[in-house]
Parts: C-alpha cells; sequence; structure tokens
C-alpha cells in the first residue's frame, strides 16, 4: 500500500500497557527552531526504531508539539483542530492550563531500558530544550489508579484504538496523528481513604474489587464513569484512548492522565461534563478527592510529516 496514504504513526499513541513510564515536559530554549526540528525528527526516529530493537520488553513512545508552541516550529501548516488546553472552573474545583512546547512519553516494560532511552533522547536535545517537568509512572497492581479502581477499563480495543485515537483523511496532511491532553491529578489518598468502600464505589459507578460498572438506573448522577462516558445527539460513543498510568512517591503522588484522540472535542467535552456537570449541579465527585495541578494540549504527528522537508 502506498506509504503516502498511510503514513506512519508514532507506535506509542496506540500501544498497549506497559509497567513503567516517563513524562517528559520540555521547553525550547530561543532560536533553537532551526536545530531543534531536525533533532526532534531524530528522536521521533529513534523512539520508533527503538519499539523493534526492544520489542521484547514492549518499549513504545511518541513526542508530541505544544498547542502554543506548534506555529514557532511548523509555521507552514497546523493541524486542523489543534487548540490550547481548555482551562475550566467551577466552585472549589479547577483544570488549570500549564502548556508546555513538547511532550515526550516513554513506556517499557524493562526500567533500565525505558532510562537509557530517556537518556539517549535527552541528549538528541542537548543545548536546545530545558526540562521543566519530569514525572516516572508506574503499572500499580492489575492496572488500577492509586483509589484502588482499575483505570482504563472503557478504553478501546484492537484496531478500534486506532480508529478513536489517530487523525483520518479529513484533515489529510495530519493523517496518522493525534490530539494529545495531559493532566497531572495529584490524589489526596487519606481524605480518599477515610470513606467507606461502597462510598468510593458510588463515587466511581463501578465495584472496587471486582470492577463491575453499575447498572445505568444505579449510576449516581455525580459519579465518574457517568460523566466521562458521553454519548452524541446520534447515541454515539465519545471515545477517547486513555494512556494513563500512576506516578509518585510518598509526598506527591496520583495519576498522569493521557488522553489520545483523533479529536480534541471529545476530552473538552468529557472534562465540561467532570467540571460543570449536567447544568444541574451533578459535577464529578471524584474531584474532592484529587486535584489537577497541570493541564496541557499537543499534537503528536505521524513520523513521515516529522522525517520530511529535512535537509
Amino acid at each position: 500500500m502506498d506509504n503516502q496514504l498511510m503514513p506512519r504513526e508514532q507506535l506509542g499513541i496506540c500501544a498497549e500497557g506497559n509497567l513503567h513510564s516517563i513524562y517528559l515536559m520540555l521547553n525550547a530554549k530561543e532560536g533553537a527552531e532551526p536545530a531543534l526540528k531536525a533533532s526532534l525528527a531524530t528522536v521521533a526516529q529513534h523512539l520508533f526504531e527503538s519499539s523493534d530493537t526492544h520489542s521484547d520488553c514492549a518499549f513504545n513512545g511518541f513526542v508530541a508539539i505544544g498547542a502554543n508552541y506548534w506555529d514557532s516550529l511548523y509555521p507552514l501548516a497546523r493541524p486542523a483542530q489543534l487548540a490550547p488546553f481548555p482551562a475550566m472552573s467551577a466552585t472549589h474545583i479547577e483544570a488549570p492550563a500549564v502548556e508546555y512546547d513538547l511532550f515526550v512519553h516513554l513506556r517499557c516494560d524493562r526500567y533500565d531500558v525505558l532510562h537509557q532511552i530517556a537518556n539517549e533522547c535527552c541528549q538528541m536535545l542537548d543545548g536546545l530544550v530545558d526540562i521543566s517537568d519530569e514525572e516516572r509512572g508506574f503499572r500499580y497492581q492489575d492496572s488500577r489508579d492509586l483509589t484502588g479502581f482499575v483505570d482504563g477499563t472503557e478504553n478501546p480495543k484492537g484496531q478500534h484504538r486506532q480508529q478513536v485515537a489517530l487523525v483520518g483523511a479529513a484533515d489529510s496532511e495530519f493523517k496518522g496523528g493525534s490530539y494529545i491532553h495531559v493532566q497531572k491529578y495529584a490524589h489526596m489518598l487519606p481524605k480518599w481513604q477515610r470513606l467507606a468502600i461502597k462510598k468510593q464505589e458510588d463515587i466511581i459507578g463501578r465495584t472496587k474489587q471486582d470492577n463491575i460498572e453499575y447498572a445505568s438506573a444505579d449510576k449516581p448522577l455525580t459519579s465518574h464513569i457517568k460523566r466521562v462516558n458521553l454519548k452524541d445527539a446520534d447515541g454515539n460513543s465519545l471515545e477517547i484512548l486513555r494512556q494513563s498510568m500512576p506516578y509518585g512517591s510518598m509526598t506527591n503522588q496520583g495519576l498522569m492522565f493521557i488522553s489520545v484522540c483523533c479529536n480534541p472535542s471529545h476530552f473538552e467535552l468529557m472534562l465540561r461534563s467532570m467540571i460543570h456537570g449536567d447544568g444541574h449541579g451533578h459535577h464529578d465527585h471524584l474531584l474532592h478527592f484529587t486535584r489537577a495541578v497541570t493541564g496541557s494540549a499537543f499534537f503528536a504527528p505521524s513520523l513521515d510529516f516529522m522525517l520530511r522537508d529535512l535537509d
């Protein structure tokens, strides 16, 4: 099949889950763009090749460019729906915007290989960027959040992951790319653990031990699942692919929430439903026990887009 019609996606976008992750939020040094564009393409190619070299430990990764920085790096073409992070706030609840120029997302089932490749990426970008934030994630038990509930149960499966996550022919120049939204959530675990298990389950909308979703009629309107499982006017699910993982230490821990999608509107509608609810005061009560401390919007173009037009 003609590769021009099927650009190569960055393999970390739709990858299955891993044991470990590294998240690098980078800001470009002033005047770095001419060299940075080529170096980023080198990093993306390295990640693509490393997925094969280290297939035994399921390494994968991707590079994404911030919504506010995109035009500095690629002034001649812009993804049709790329926009800054949709910051929102309501009484005692906030989803702030903290934008970065670049996001490097790395995952692997071997921590040493993950650390090695992260070092190699940073060396390729040395002198061009500053590391503004770094977090290391990990699989917790059987893919649970630190709240104790299974995370990502609603994720699309198989080839449907690509359909949900990757831009299609409607924006042909950016086919194979993905809109990325990242929020670092800091959990209030002592407050959460003081709740009775049934109260926790009502807040999530699932049972804790067996991960059984409540019947629709039994889900509180303030439950997390009720607020994020949305449908359009025709009854179609507004899906995203979640690539989230727990992160942190004993003093600062929570969830790195990562949404990858073929459009940014699904994430924005979910966030609005969580923060502002249904217009009748039914917002997501999980937000009483976790706090978003960042919110960033990126676009991860196809590997072929990043490699084109390089000298």
